[in-house]
């Protein structure tokens, strides 16, 4: 393949950090869904939300949500007015009549929707109210040369009703929205904005959508036409809200979404992510209850360039869909420089142009981490350093060129250039990868899949390729690996168990050695069924040397095991002897309230002091006791809070390393440093699993509708507690033209009568597949009952409660902790 040239030019700044591309319509379903960690760390910007009290979807309510949205990085919320109605297109497709009273019906739902938000919001200052959601295509006004006049009188009354709601309550004038066509409509966009100058209608945000594979090509075009009509007409220019984009194969695909990232980044515009599937899984850029997938650390990487000033890049070919592409970004303050790039393969040449203008004069270090295509529902931990370089070199006038192999066009990748210090870089973590089609199948298929087929409706495959009618007793994926040392490897499998979980046997050097059990998976229609990938995970102990690894449907080659027709993409093997080691050097932290990096021979660390803050966002495979380790510079204390509930503080003396030993879900937690007094230091954040410890949890096996836990042992006292269950909820209520109507239920948790936390249960696609949603609490008593009642409606299927101590008091030597 040629070699790829990409240069990035820091004495080039486009301007400050947006984040306009980290938007999404419907990606809150309800309030706690998704979770603080999994919406914060995204860095949700923007969001577009059901109207309130309407019935287009049995969640997605704006009031419902906006707590959480507006809690860290939410800007503004988009409200559907139209999504009142029940049915799409809306209304039939037909615009409505008038009422009894001579009066368009329309016009009183949308001041039934503008008075919700008026009174009912903390912030209605910060929505955006959108009239009309793709009028061009089948919603009322399609044939504009018959339709014009109708659509311009209709708009101009919409607004002057929101108007009128927004005046009543004193709020000024409310942010509008629109024309909100279904694509780039330059003859419709243009005869609506001059009857909007001339008549005082003008939207506040424009909106339209772009949705194809091409769009990624004539996107920039589509603009530059929008802005020159802005000047002709004397306007602006006007925010622009790209209020969908991306298809099916951009979703959860970190190779893709970078492409529709570094579009809207460079360009200055906020954008949505499009909303295919159901709400509160940010458009499939999550997985399961806490998790993150590949694409969710994209939009993760995506918002830890607050603050940074984004500067020019040059990719090897622009404007062009599936090629590769970047962000590029300065923090001269910080002095830290970040290129985000994939959507390509290959060897790519990365010229750094300019890196002292980023603060970076004299020698620095590189690391480069990767985040990787696992499916919507595959779990990725913090991605790992698969590149570094040690002290190179930047001479004034001569560009850094780093080489750089990108493996596959679906994965991307974050490269993180800081100051050189003596720190050792975080420890590459061994893995191996096979493609399940490269795999010695017997009795399986291979589908082929053209990532440009189905105009993009459809959901990407690890190496364009995966693993089908894998279904009978004598079916079997085999492959070989040779191991670098003996101990603990996790196996990872990405597939498809379609609408209910399966089993598959793993076998290695033809000896049974565990079960890869697979969740669930969205199957609601044949777009989804077998498609909609997640992962399953088995931990192996085992020799150093080569083995042969085997998974198949069957334990014994004649019975199939349950649900054993399971679509396989990729199989990986990750070495997991240190206790799933992760390190978060202060380098990676996301700092607020004037927390900042400082940088010494041997070290950088962020500073914390007074009520500066450091966000980390950790990962833990599975559901348990962890031990959390602290660095600093200097003795002291520092703040720790998980989730939102603190924990405590954890003593540093400078030399030795803080640590506590903590318990979080299966998935993403936000970790909140500060400083306990003073100025804190923090050189890195590390975390290991403590198996050991889980023996300090209440297990409680549930059953019924009224939950209860007697407060016995380890949580017989007050303090913060983890209350974790394990749920299923498969509930669906309505029917959509391609969305599933997915219901979140709710859990109230009290202690005694005192309500304490609510969480809410999204949807897990079958009631036999479970997963954990977690609940961090400070309880005040040491015997008052715990009890979970459902609310707002029926309670999900629980089969087991956990509640731990959220923090041991112990000081535990790291060397007993693996397990």
């Amino acid at each position: 393949m040629t070699e790829q040239r990409l240069v990035v030019d820091f004495t080039a700044p486009v301007g400050p950090f947006r984040g306009g591309a980290a938007g999404t319509l419907y990606g809150l379903g309800d309030n706690g869904v998704p979770t603080r960690a999994v919406l914060n760390g995204a860095h949700v910007t923007t969001s577009s939300q059901k109207a309130p009290g309407g019935a287009q979807h049995p969640s997605g309510d704006a009031l419902a949500v906006e707590g959480g949205f507006f809690a860290k990085h939410g800007r503004d919320m988009y409200v559907y007015l139209q999504d009142h109605y029940p049915d799409w297109p809306y209304h039939g497709g037909r615009r409505p009549g008038d009422d009894a009273d001579g009066r368009w019906s329309f016009l009183a739902v949308a001041e039934r929707v503008a008075e919700s938000v008026a009174a009912g919001s903390a912030r209605p200052g910060d929505y955006v109210l959108i009239p009309f959601n793709e009028p061009d295509g089948g919603n009322w006004y399609p044939d504009w040369p018959a339709q014009c006049e109708q659509f311009l009188a209709d708009w101009r009354a919409t607004v002057q009703v929101l108007r009128d709601v927004w005046e009543r309550h004193g709020l000024g004038r409310p942010r509008i929205g629109g024309p909100g066509d279904m694509k780039w409509q330059p003859r419709r966009t243009a005869d609506f904005l001059e009857f909007a100058v001339a008549h005082d209608c003008l939207p506040d945000v424009v909106i339209w959508h772009e949705l194809g594979i091409e769009n990624l090509g004539t996107f920039r075009g589509h603009l530059a036409e929008y802005r020159a009509l802005e000047a002709r007409l004397g306007l602006g220019p006007l925010e622009v809200n790209i209020t969908e984009y991306g298809m099916l194969r951009d979703m959860a695909v970190p190779g893709q979404l970078i492409q529709w990232f570094a579009l809207f980044e460079d360009t200055k515009v906020d954008a949505q992510v499009a909303y295919w599937n159901y709400a509160g899984n940010l458009s499939d850029n999550s997985a399961r209850a806490h998790g993150a997938n590949g694409g969710w650390w994209l939009w993760k990487w995506y918002g830890d360039l607050d603050g940074a000033t984004t500067v020019r890049v040059a990719p090897p070919l622009a404007d062009v869909p599936d090629t590769l592409q970047a962000i590029g970004a300065g923090d001269a303050t910080n002095r830290r420089a970040t290129v985000l790039l994939g959507g390509g393969s290959g060897e790519v040449v990365l010229e750094l142009r300019g890196l002292a203008e980023a603060g970076l004069a004299g020698r620095v270090d590189v690391a480069v981490r990767e985040a990787r295509l696992t499916g919507v529902d595959g779990l990725h931990p913090a991605p790992p350093v698969v590149r570094a370089w040690r002290g190179l070199a930047v001479h004034d006038g001569v560009p850094l060129e780093l080489r750089l192999a990108l493996p596959d066009p679906t994965s991307a990748c974050q490269v993180l250039i800081t100051p050189a210090v003596g720190q050792a870089l975080p420890p590459a973590r061994w893995r191996a990868d096979v493609e399940a089609e490269t795999t010695r199948l017997d009795d399986a298929t291979v589908a082929v899949q053209d990532p440009r087929a189905r105009e993009g409706w459809q959901f990407l495959a690890s190496g364009s390729a995966h693993v089908v009618d894998f279904s009978a007793p004598s079916s079997a994926a085999t492959w070989q690996t040779a191991l670098p040392h003996d101990g603990r490897y996790r196996l990872q499998s990405i597939g498809t168990a379609a609408g209910e979980p399966g089993q598959l046997a793993v076998f290695v050097d033809g000896a049974s050695a565990g079960l890869l059990r697979h969740p669930a998976g969205l199957a609601l229609n044949e777009t989804s069924r077998g498609h909609y990938r997640g992962s399953a995970e088995v931990v192996l102990t085992l020799t150093r040397g080569e083995h042969e690894f085997s998974v198949r449907p069957s334990l014994d080659g004649v019975t199939l095991l349950p649900g054993a027709e399971i679509t396989l993409d990729r199989f990986t093997l990750m070495d997991a002897s240190d206790g799933d080691l992760e390190v978060h050097p202060a380098a990676t932290f996301r700092l607020a309230d004037g927390a900042r990096l400082e940088w010494a021979p041997s070290r950088g660390a962020a500073v914390l002091a007074d009520r500066a803050r450091a966000d980390a966002y950790v990962t833990a495979w599975e559901t348990g006791y962890h031990e959390l380790i602290l660095r600093t510079t200097r003795p002291g204390g520092v703040v720790v809070a998980l989730d939102g509930c603190p924990v405590g503080i954890v003593d540093c003396d400078g030399d030795a390393p803080g640590r506590a030993v903590v318990h979080l879900v299966e998935g993403v937690t936000e970790v909140e440093l500060s400083a306990a007094a003073g100025v804190a230091e923090v050189i890195s954040l590390e975390l290991r699993r403590a198996a050991s410890y889980d023996a300090d949890r209440v297990v409680v096996a549930a059953d019924g509708d009224a939950l209860e836990v007697p407060r016995t042992g380890t949580i017989a006292s007050p303090g913060p507690h983890h209350v974790v269950i394990t749920y299923a909820n498969a509930d669906l209520d309505g029917e959509h033209d391609y969305n599933p109507q997915v219901v979140d239920r709710h859990l109230e948790l009290s202690e005694g009568e005192r309500p304490v936390g609510r969480a809410g249960c999204r949807y897990t696609y079958s009631w036999a597949n479970e997963w954990d949603r977690a609940l961090p609490v400070v309880l005040e008593t040491a015997d008052d009952p715990l009890r979970l009642v459902p609310v707002g409606g029926p309670s999900p299927v629980v089969s087991r409660i956990v509640v731990a101590p959220l923090r041991l008091s112990v000081d535990p030597p790291s060397a007993t902790l693996c397990g």
